[in-house]
C-alpha cells in the first residue's frame, strides 16, 4: 500500500487519457487551445504498464478523464484492458457525454462501471455559449444510452461560474426529485489558460445551497453531513436523488485527500492545485525497470502536498485543467 508523509493511504488514480476535446468551455481552456501531439503523449501499453505498477501499490480505484476521454481513439479496449488489471476493483470515466450516444454499451461491456457526466446548465442556448460546442441535445442522448446500458448511478457534476450558470442551479438540483441522479456542484477552481475569468465568476458552495433551498426547501444532509469522497451529499425529502456540494476553494477537503493523478503526457500529479509533478514517461522511455520506476512512485506519492495555496495567491500555472485531468 502507498502511503504519504501525513499518513493518507492512496488508492485512487486518476488517468488523463488525452489533453484533446470537443469542446471549449469557457472556465476550462481557450477557445483557441492548441493540443499537444500524440507522439508526445502515452500510449496504450504505456498507460497499461504504469496502471499494473500502480496497481501493485495498492491503487484499486481509476477514473479515466481527459480532455474528453470519450475522443482517445481505441477507448473501448483501452478500458476492457484497465478494468482487467488484477487489483483493479473499480474503473469510471468523467465525460461530457456527447460521445455516449454509440460508447455507452461498448464500454460498459469493456468493464466501465460508471461516468459522471459534465453539465452547467439546461438551458441549451447557454449550453452552447458556455461550451462554445456542441448541443445539449447530444448530452441527453448519451444521458440515455448510459442509464440504458447500466452506468449507474447517474452523476452529473456542474461548475458554478457567476453571472453564466449561477442561476440555472436550482432546475438542475430539480432534477433530483424526479430523477435517481446525483447532481454536483463544484466551485470552479483557478488554472493557467483562463484564470482572471476563473477567480472572478467563483460562487461558493453556501451561497449555492443558499440559492436551492430557498426555492425548493431545505436539504436534509446524508452521511451525518460527513464527507462523501471530496462531496458533502443532502436529499431532498422527497426526491429521488442526490444533491452533492464539493468546496475546493471554501472548505478544502486535503485531510481525506486519497487521490493522485496521470497526466495525459505520463507525469504523476500529486495535487490537483499544485504544480509539484513526477515525470514517468521519459523515464520508461528510456528503459527505466519497473522497480525504479516503482521508486520514482513511491517517493513522489510520499511527498503529495497537504493542499492547496491559493489563499496565499499561489495559482497554479503549469497546466490548463483539460491537460491534467480533473
Amino acid at each position: 500500500m502507498a502511503f504519504d508523509r501525513y499518513g493518507r493511504r492512496i488508492h485512487y488514480l486518476r488517468i488523463s487519457l488525452t489533453d484533446r476535446c470537443n469542446l471549449r468551455c469557457q472556465y476550462c481552456m481557450p477557445e483557441d487551445m492548441s493540443f499537444r501531439p500524440s507522439a508526445e503523449l502515452m500510449q496504450d501499453e504505456e498507460i497499461l504498464t504504469l496502471v499494473r505498477l500502480f496497481a501493485g501499490l495498492g491503487i484499486d480505484k481509476i477514473r479515466l478523464t481527459g480532455g474528453e476521454p470519450t475522443v482517445r481513439a481505441n477507448v473501448v479496449d483501452l478500458v476492457g484492458a484497465i478494468a482487467h488489471t488484477p487489483g483493479i476493483r473499480s474503473v469510471s470515466m468523467t465525460t461530457n457525454g456527447l460521445l455516449l450516444g454509440r460508447l455507452a454499451g461498448p464500454l460498459k461491456q469493456a468493464g466501465l462501471q460508471r461516468v459522471n457526466f459534465s453539465l452547467d446548465t439546461l438551458d441549451p442556448e447557454k449550453y452552447r455559449q458556455l461550451t462554445r460546442l456542441g448541443t445539449i441535445e447530444r448530452f441527453w442522448e448519451g444521458l440515455r444510452a448510459a442509464e440504458e446500458a447500466g452506468l449507474l448511478p447517474v452523476k452529473i457534476n456542474t461548475v458554478v461560474v457567476r453571472d453564466y450558470n449561477d442561476e440555472d442551479v436550482v432546475e438542475l438540483a430539480r432534477l433530483t426529485i424526479d430523477n435517481p441522479w446525483h447532481i454536483r456542484f463544484i466551485e470552479m477552481m483557478p488554472f493557467a489558460g483562463a484564470t482572471d475569468f476563473q477567480t472572478s465568476r467563483v460562487v461558493t458552495a453556501e451561497e449555492i445551497r443558499a440559492r436551492i433551498e430557498d426555492a425548493l426547501g431545505t436539504l436534509e444532509p446524508l452521511n451525518g453531513g460527513q464527507l462523501d469522497g471530496e462531496a458533502r451529499l443532502y436529499r431532498f425529502s422527497h426526491g429521488k436523488g442526490v444533491v452533492g456540494f464539493i468546496s475546493t476553494l471554501s472548505h478544502p477537503f486535503c485531510a481525506s485527500c486519497t487521490r493522485i493523478r496521470l497526466t495525459p503526457d505520463g507525469r504523476l500529479r500529486l495535487c490537483l492545485l499544485r504544480e509539484n509533478e513526477v515525470d514517468l514517461l521519459t523515464p520508461l522511455r528510456a528503459g527505466a525497470t519497473l522497480e525504479e520506476l516503482r521508486s520514482l512512485v513511491v517517493e513522489g506519492i510520499w511527498n503529495k502536498p497537504w493542499g492547496n495555496r491559493l489563499a496565499e495567491g499561489e495559482i497554479p500555472m503549469n497546466r490548463t485543467m483539460s491537460q491534467i485531468g480533473g
